[in-house]
């Protein structure tokens, strides 16, 4: 799931191979997360009749195909690009829309499977555990990048054969796996009408729109950071950026829903969650700082802060209504599509005034998600 992750470092590195603008770059999450917004409702209604063992199985070969595509086309770590023609960036965008369609279908099945597969009250803490090897795949397109170039002279199109071994490997192992589903004990079957209705719920709808500011925001920030080293701190993006920027943002991210797993056995997820905004929200507005240190500090703050927003958002609102898990599910990968809303919205701010005063939107979003915590911890009064 956490591949379609790689789209924010993408942006920088597209930018400077492609010599594009910021906002066309940010071309690759909006097809990428697109297909969240458009694909995840209906598979969500579809899993409730074939089961989430098929739909997984759908996923990955939906995205093992769309990483194949750049592969036939040369682009396997020796991609030449040719200044006069962006039709390597059009099959790059080709490939990042199935990728994308792929990683929706998956998420649409692989969280409430985890709930499945855990004991009751301990929902939260599994899914934040799986979320923190979701960061592994997310945190490969920081590493592989610079890593290859060091030590093989390879570039970041090394990602699609990589990925796409990743993709087989996967299918392979979930068709040898004994898995077992359960179904909820009703007579209650999900179709369209029944999720979209949902949204009438006051609750659901701020909780599906916690989603989509989320996933905007963490696309955002990891696809802005690197570019916020070059322009004021003048850190190459390939060279060192993309490493510096996932051991302050992913890295904090993956050790902090690991370790999440672990803390919410003493502190209860409505309440972690005001904790961790109020973590982000305190790294965002250090990144405004003059200083270079505090900046670090900042990004290093914020992933710590982003690292079980998803996963407590999602499970919360799922043990709120587990009869309704499969469009409940539908509806909040769906809203993964913030993805590809917010980092355009960012990129045309930056392209319009300065890097970073494009940092006001992962701020003006952060506060939203706070708001998010504190109505659940009323609710839970």
């Amino acid at each position: 799931m956490g591949m379609i992750d790689a789209v924010g470092p993408m942006v920088s590195l597209a930018r400077e191979s492609f010599r594009i603008s910021i906002t066309t770059a940010t071309l690759l999450p909006l097809l990428g997360y697109l297909m969240y917004g458009l694909l995840s409702v209906p598979i969500g209604l579809l899993q409730d009749k074939k089961g989430k063992k098929f739909i997984l199985n759908l996923g990955l070969s939906v995205a093992t195909f769309g990483l194949i595509l750049p592969i036939f086309s040369g682009m396997y770590g020796r991609m030449v690009v040719d200044n006069s023609s962006l039709m390597q960036f059009y099959k790059i965008l080709m490939a990042i829309l199935l990728l994308g369609a792929g990683g929706s279908i998956l998420q649409v099945s692989g969280n409430p499977f985890m709930r499945d597969v855990s004991e009751e009250g301990h929902y939260s803490r599994n899914l934040s555990l799986a979320q923190s090897f979701i960061t592994v795949g997310s945190s490969m397109g920081f590493l592989l990048p610079t890593l290859m170039l060091h030590a093989f002279g390879l570039d970041w199109s090394i990602l699609f054969p990589v990925y796409s071994c990743i993709t087989i490997t996967a299918l392979i192992w979930l068709n040898s796996a004994r898995i077992t589903e359960k179904k909820e004990s009703n007579d209650h079957h999900a179709s369209l009408r029944s999720c979209l209705s949902l949204l009438k719920n006051r609750y659901v709808l701020l909780m599906v729109l916690g989603i989509f500011i989320y996933c905007g925001v963490e696309i955002a920030m990891s696809s802005h950071v690197p570019i916020l080293l070059k322009e004021r701190y003048m850190i190459s993006v390939e060279k060192m950026g993309l490493l510096i920027s996932w051991s302050l943002f992913y890295l904090p991210i993956l050790l902090g829903r690991f370790f999440g797993s672990f803390i919410m056995v003493r502190i209860a997820p409505k309440r972690l969650l005001l904790i961790t905004g109020i973590i982000a929200l305190t790294g965002i507005l250090l990144i405004f700082s003059n200083s270079f240190i505090l900046t670090l500090a900042g990004v290093l703050l914020a992933g710590l802060g982003f690292a079980n927003i998803f996963p407590l958002i999602f499970s919360i609102t799922i043990e709120s209504m587990p009869s309704h898990t499969n469009e409940l599910s539908g509806l909040m990968v769906s809203s993964i599509a913030g993805g590809a809303v917010i980092p355009p919205i960012m990129g045309m701010v930056a392209d319009n005034t300065s890097i970073l005063t494009a940092f006001v939107i992962p701020l003006l979003c952060i506060i939203y998600l706070i708001f998010v915590a504190i109505i659940n911890n009323r609710k839970n009064a």
